[in-house]
C-alpha cells in the first residue's frame, strides 16, 4: 500500500513537472530562447518512463518488501524532494525538463545554484537510487543510476557549452 501511494504520488508530481516545464519553455521561446540537446531528450524520457514501470515491476513481481533501510531512505528521498522544489522555484521560469537557453541574461545563481552547478542533477540520481532501494529494488537501483549516469554524461557537456556560448556561464 505504501508503495502504490508513494510511487503514485512521485508519478503524479512528475506529470506536474511536466506542465510546468511546458509553460516555461513557451515563455522562453517568447523571450527569444531557443532548445540545445533536443536529439538526447526522448532518450532521457524514455528512461525516466522506463524507471517507473521497471520500479513497479520488480517490486511486484519479485515482491519487494521495505527496506530494513526504509526510514533512512525516505527520510533522504523526502530530502531530495525539498530540494526539487527549491531548484524549481529557484530557477522560476528558467527551470526546464530541456535545455532552453535564453541569450544574454545572467545565470540564476540563488538557491541550491549558488552552491553547486546542477544541483537538480544530483537530486534526480539520489532519487533514482533512494526511490528503489526504499523497497529493496536493486536491480532497478543499478540499471537507473548506470543509464541516468551515461545521459548526464551527455547532457551536462551540451548544457554547460550552450550556456557559456550565450550566457554569462562559467565553467570553471
Amino acid at each position: 500500500m505504501f508503495f502504490s501511494i508513494l510511487v503514485t504520488l512521485v508519478i503524479v508530481q512528475r506529470i506536474v513537472e511536466l506542465f510546468i516545464a511546458r509553460k516555461n519553455e513557451r515563455w522562453i521561446l517568447q523571450q527569444g530562447g531557443y532548445e540545445v540537446g533536443a536529439s538526447h531528450y526522448p532518450l532521457m524520457a524514455l528512461m525516466h518512463i522506463a524507471f517507473f514501470i521497471t520500479l513497479i515491476g520488480e517490486v511486484t513481481l519479485f515482491e519487494r518488501d521495505l527496506s530494513f533501510w526504509w526510514v533512512f531512505f525516505f527520510i533522504l528521498f523526502f530530502i531530495m524532494q525539498i530540494g526539487r522544489f527549491w531548484c524549481l522555484s529557484s530557477l522560476g521560469k528558467f527551470w526546464n525538463t530541456k535545455i532552453m537557453i535564453l541569450p544574454n541574461i545572467n545565470v540564476v545563481k540563488k538557491g541550491p545554484y549558488r552552491f553547486l552547478k546542477h544541483p537538480n542533477y544530483v537530486i534526480v540520481s539520489l532519487e533514482l537510487l533512494t526511490l528503489p532501494l526504499l523497497f529493496n529494488a536493486y536491480i532497478t537501483a543499478i540499471i537507473f543510476t548506470l543509464l541516468n549516469g551515461w545521459i548526464l554524461a551527455i547532457r551536462i557537456p551540451i548544457e554547460e557549452k550552450a550556456l557559456k556560448e550565450a550566457t554569462n556561464y562559467k565553467t570553471t
